[in-house]
């Protein structure tokens, strides 16, 4: 742990675990990026782009070790509408650029804390959804029977689909070579997986994933050459852009146009841009530092800077917008990455693959790649992990069961705010039980009532403290003691001081003891 953490080899140590681990990466990043370009309405290059950017320039700035940034399922309806009300793309990477500088702000306010207001639960329920998402999005690229993008993670797609009448469709629709593939795939990533076999440096050092593209290639030229209706077409192969020189680079590369700052509409693009992009960012953070066996805690405002300078960049050289990706970044610790040199030689690779490897690239099935995902897929959602929440009690388990529903039938982020809302029901039933010590003594004349307020009193327990008083019996004689309280909201001394005024009507004599006097805001 402390090797991690120190020294000036705490890189170099790990490149025998990290390597291995950017190359899985850059196996799930590659269809991803491309992938969302489409169902953004982006050129296909700008996904690359801003995997390129986050690979090989956020990943430094980053304090996180095991995030990886690229662009985001999460936006996808963002950019799209983004670049429809900007009225072409050039217009929407000025709303990129402007939506980084705000991030950067963002970070030097120290906005960063908000992710830690997250219920571990609703987090712990965004993995468990997005290995379920992984593993449902990916039957059907699996059976190779869907022609949607690659790595979409909203429960209504493009076509009009669902998630779930999407896997009926595909189930009827099973490509066979792109299925037997799939399984092959799944099939070595097993066996890799095997403790005894780790125990062979080959099987130590060569990830799975790039023995599975070697050979669901191979296994695609061979159904090409012997069995023609078992080949896999090419919509479900790896659509790469093909650059052969710097004219075609060109042909793809995008610039923002600043002819546009004065229009108000970038603004609002922006603005959304920067809050959606920072909030999805510092959820994926959160969820990877719990994942990460060492348990390092990523900076967050440091995160927010990382970011922003991200998407400046990415903005101006026309890539699309960038978050902290869960899906990557989960894929990055299942493949045993240790230190941030897994996301920047994904990067590199990302880059290679344009510059050279394109055209081998696209005979990859898609199949193969989703065998990838799914065991990533399931390692975030183990029946294990259920038990575990369960165990914990229903105020944990609920919370955590319905993210998990709530993002299976929206989206990624509409889903945790469902989440967080039930998970803060929950902290405000804990909070309306424990304001106070209620003690009662029955006395010939009247009812005596103790009421010890607790060391942190806050607003909060407003409402359990104003129904209390509420339903105080008639005739008797009430001591709100305030004696062990370091803090008192004014919100409930103001509630406090209310009643002592009123509380003669219903005959109850009121003692207050080290309850602070405040000025009762009058509305005559």
């Amino acid at each position: 742990m402390q090797e991690l953490e120190t020294g000036s080899k705490k890189y170099t140590a790990f490149l025998g675990k990290d390597i291995p681990a950017g190359l899985v990466v850059f196996l799930v990043a590659l269809p991803l990026c491309l992938g969302i370009s489409l169902a953004s309405g982006a050129p296909l290059f700008a996904g690359i782009l801003t995997g390129i950017v986050g690979g090989v320039v956020v990943a430094w700035l980053s304090g996180s070790q095991l995030s990886v940034s690229g662009p985001a399922a999460g936006l996808t309806v963002i950019v799209l509408n983004g670049i429809e009300s900007l009225q072409g793309y050039e217009n929407f990477l000025l709303a990129v650029v402007l939506a980084g500088v705000l991030q950067l702000v963002l970070g030097f306010l120290k906005a960063g804390v908000i992710g830690l207001y997250f219920p571990s639960a609703v987090i712990r329920g965004m993995l468990a959804a997005i290995g379920l998402i992984l593993i449902l999005k990916q039957i059907p690229h699996f059976l190779g029977a869907d022609e949607d993008f690659f790595g979409e993670m909203n429960f209504l797609q493009p076509d009009g689909r669902t998630t779930f009448s999407e896997m009926g469709h595909a189930f009827a629709a099973i490509n066979k070579g792109a299925f037997v593939i799939g399984l092959l795939s799944l099939c070595i990533l097993i066996v890799w997986e095997n403790a005894t076999l780790k125990k062979y440096k080959f099987f130590k050092l060569v990830p799975g994933a790039l023995i599975v593209v070697l050979v669901s290639v191979a296994a695609n030229l061979f159904f090409q050459e012997a069995l023609p209706t078992w080949a896999v077409a090419s919509t479900h192969l790896v659509n790469l852009p093909i650059i052969n020189d710097w004219q075609s680079m060109s042909q793809e590369i995008r610039f923002p146009n600043f002819s546009q700052f004065a229009n108000p509409t970038v603004y609002v693009v922006a603005f959304t841009i920067a809050i959606v992009a920072s909030l999805e960012t510092l959820l994926s953070v959160e969820a990877v530092d719990k994942l990460d066996p060492h348990k390092r805690r990523t900076p967050t405002n440091r995160e927010l800077k990382a970011q922003g300078i991200g998407n400046i960049i990415s903005g101006l050289i026309g890539g699309l917008p960038m978050t902290a990706v869960i899906v990557r970044s989960s894929a990055n610790v299942a493949s045993g990455g240790q230190t941030k040199v897994s996301a920047f030689v994904h990067g590199l690779l990302l880059v290679f693959a344009v510059l050279f490897l394109a055209g081998f690239l696209n005979q990859v099935p898609l199949s193969a790649l989703a065998a990838v995902l799914l065991l990533v897929g399931y390692k975030l959602t183990k029946p294990s992990l259920y038990k575990a929440q369960l165990k914990l009690g229903l105020d944990q388990f609920i919370p955590f069961f319905v993210t998990i529903v709530a993002i299976l039938m929206t989206d990624l982020l509409v889903g945790i705010c469902i989440g967080l809302g039930i998970g803060v029901l929950y902290i405000l039933k804990a909070n309306y039980k424990s304001p106070y010590f209620y003690h009662k003594e029955e006395h010939k004349n009247r009812e005596k009532i103790h009421i010890k307020l607790s060391e942190h009193v806050s607003f909060l327990n407003k409402a359990s403290i104003i129904l209390t008083l509420d339903h105080l019996p008639p005739n008797s004689h009430v001591i709100i003691d305030a004696e062990n309280s370091a803090y008192i909201d004014y919100d409930v001394v103001e509630a406090i001081q209310e009643f002592k005024k009123t509380a003669h009507e219903r005959n109850i004599d009121v003692e207050l003891r080290n309850v602070p006097e405040v000025q009762v805001m009058s509305m005559h």
